[in-house]
């Protein structure tokens, strides 16, 4: 299975975000990858103004345009999006939702650990979800987490559990000192913890390599990444927008868990 990380800058307008990821997943087609993996925040970027604005269901625009694009092409795409959830006081809170669509699958993944840390509160604005989700794309199981998920290993046996071979990762990682250090690590670890191959796919980073290590908010630090179930990283990109390949071989999977069944331990 060849798969794709397409590493892109989002902008505030929901229509050219749609016709700048579809682009992208044409080109990606077009060089034969069947599973396309866009980043967190595809539809609307963070610090582009309120989410709850554009936010949409899964028959709205922005999901609507990628399913037709994926039929199309006969193709799965994932890519992040933000979904009406409740109201928090004055405040439309949303759901930060990683659509699965394509190749008769339509569903979406909401973002279970939100990015609550010191005196940022993720869970102001964005409604945590609760369920694991998971889909079938050719010979693999694909399982979903989304940025700041990668921080909780149990998140990811359990997907294991759940049979994923491959677990995608929408992401918008903030950079700064030692941000790109950790999301090296965490991604190599979560493949280890898991025994699965990890394809996470990252906002670039705005300005490029010039602005590298700059302390920003969760606007993209690129490096998207495909890490096999040994903690080999498979591909791997830098900071400016850019295409990912690499073939994705669940024979692998199997092979690293009979070398060391981490999953056969007791969860919990």
């Amino acid at each position: 299975m060849k798969i794709a990380l397409l590493q892109i800058i989002s902008g505030p307008d929901k229509g050219e975000n749609v016709a700048r990821a579809s682009d992208g997943i044409r080109e990606a087609a077009a060089s034969g990858a069947t599973l396309i993996v866009l980043p967190e925040a595809t539809s609307q970027a963070f610090d582009q103004g309120r989410l709850d604005t554009q936010a949409e269901d899964l028959d709205g625009p922005f999901s609507v345009g990628l399913r037709d694009v994926a039929d199309e092409l006969g193709v799965t795409v994932v890519a992040g999006m933000f979904r009406p959830a409740d109201t928090n006081g004055d405040l439309n809170r949303v759901y930060n939702t990683a659509l699965i669509t394509g190749r008769g699958v339509h569903k979406g993944y909401d973002k279970i650990h939100t990015y609550d840390v010191a005196s940022y509160k993720e869970s102001a604005t964005v409604k945590p979800g609760r369920d694991l989700v998971t889909f079938v794309h050719e010979d693999a199981v694909v399982g979903l987490a989304t940025c700041f998920d990668i921080r909780f290993p149990e998140q990811f046996k359990a997907l294991a559990r759940l049979g994923a071979d491959l677990i995608v990762v929408p992401t918008s990682w903030a950079d700064g000192a030692n941000k790109l250090l950790q999301w090296r690590a965490l991604t190599v670890a979560r493949a280890l913890d898991a025994g699965v191959f990890i394809a996470a796919a990252g906002q670039a980073r705005p300005g490029g390599r010039a602005r590298a290590g700059q302390a920003s908010g969760p606007t993209g630090i690129g490096h998207s990444v495909v890490v096999a179930p040994d903690g080999r990283r498979v591909a791997e990109a830098g900071y400016e927008p850019d295409i990912v390949y690499a073939e994705i071989d669940v024979r692998e999977v199997e092979n690293a868990r009979a070398t060391l069944d981490v999953l056969s331990w007791p969860a919990g």
